[in-house]
């Protein structure tokens, strides 16, 4: 029978972070679908704690390393402890969260076991007593359900998949594991990170808001506006906690020395050749709809979409509602009302 884990780091402030709790409902997902029971392996400088903040969770042992040196992201601890980890449990499968700490460490982890990795996954289930995920390929456009026979089985669960396990906190079985000195070359000196206003992208926000090439472009006085369009643009994300994201024309366009709206990169870009962000809600802005960007918004709940073209992209049937009005008068009365 199959030994499923849930494996995931602590963040800075004890807890499990959103997608760590996405991933433990995957866990319990499949352990069900398996009808096996699971385990959890936790690391961080106090696992134990964040252990007893989710003993109700069902799983049946929980495996800790803890210390300062795993407080921090190093991939020298890192995959030391998630080895170590794997081996006391005896784990034949392992879900965790798709996080850039797990992404990094995870693979060589599972080399060190003779294991494999699959990444990005998007479902779980069991079928004829066998464990399968669901991957997408091909920027978005299909997907293929896998299994494998090599054992460990690594698999990290995509954000926003899963609903985030909401647990009652207790007196977690607590299994303490001591990880071999590892030689590190890594010191942590200090964490610098942008305020909560200048970090524009929010995987965890419930709306995200797409800019398109059209902000920059001449408006109906024959000039552009682009500071203007900075302005209105950054004023709703602030305001309204949403995520920013980009067509790709619009980030492209900073290389071809044309005005730029100047704190987008191509990290903001959504669509065939960028991301593929999962909110319940979108909103799309000077934007055409064209099919390369809206494959993007394949995992988008509602979608919405303000263009002066009522024959654009969007309304053929890619968006639930499209404004046909200019998004800068759009955009103002929508910052007026929100304060």
């Amino acid at each position: 029978m199959e030994k499923i884990l849930f494996l995931a780091h602590t963040e800075a402030d004890g807890s499990l972070s959103q997608a760590g709790l996405e991933a433990l409902t995957a866990a319990k997902t499949l352990a069900q679908g398996l009808g096996a029971g699971f385990d959890a392996a936790l690391f961080g400088a106090d696992a134990a704690a964040a252990a007893n903040a989710v003993a109700g969770c069902g799983a049946g042992t929980f495996f800790c390393v803890s210390g300062q040196a795993f407080a921090q992201a190093r991939y020298a601890t890192d995959a030391a402890a998630i080895t170590t980890l794997c081996q006391a449990a005896e784990a034949t499968i392992v879900v965790c969260a798709d996080d850039s700490r797990l992404s990094r460490a995870v693979p060589g982890a599972a080399h060190r076991l003779g294991g494999r990795a699959d990444t990005h996954v998007t479902a779980l289930a069991a079928k004829d007593g066998a464990a399968f995920v669901q991957r997408w390929h091909y920027r978005q456009r299909m997907y293929a359900e896998v299994t494998r026979v090599q054992r460990p089985w690594f698999v990290t669960v995509s954000g926003g998949v899963f609903p985030a396990s909401d647990v009652a906190p207790g007196q977690a079985a607590v299994q303490a594991v001591t990880v071999a000195d590892v030689a590190t070359r890594t010191t942590v000196k200090e964490i610098l990170a942008p305020s909560a206003d200048e970090q524009t992208i929010r995987p965890d926000a419930a709306l995200l808001f797409v800019a398109g090439a059209g902000w920059t472009k001449k408006q109906a006085d024959g000039q552009p506006h682009t500071p203007e369009a900075a302005e209105l643009i950054l004023g709703f994300t602030t305001k309204a906690q949403a995520s920013l994201g980009s067509s790709k024309s619009l980030v492209d366009m900073g290389g071809e020395g044309q005005a730029v709206l100047p704190f987008l990169t191509h990290l903001h870009q959504v669509g065939q050749t960028g991301a593929t962000p999962r909110h319940p809600k979108g909103l799309a802005t000077c934007c055409h709809g064209e099919e390369p960007h809206v494959v993007g918004w394949r995992f988008i709940g509602e979608r919405r979409a303000v263009n002066l073209d009522a024959g654009c992209g969007w309304a053929q049937g890619k968006c639930d509602v499209l404004y046909v009005a200019d998004a800068f008068a759009v955009m103002r009365l929508v910052n007026a009302m929100i304060g």
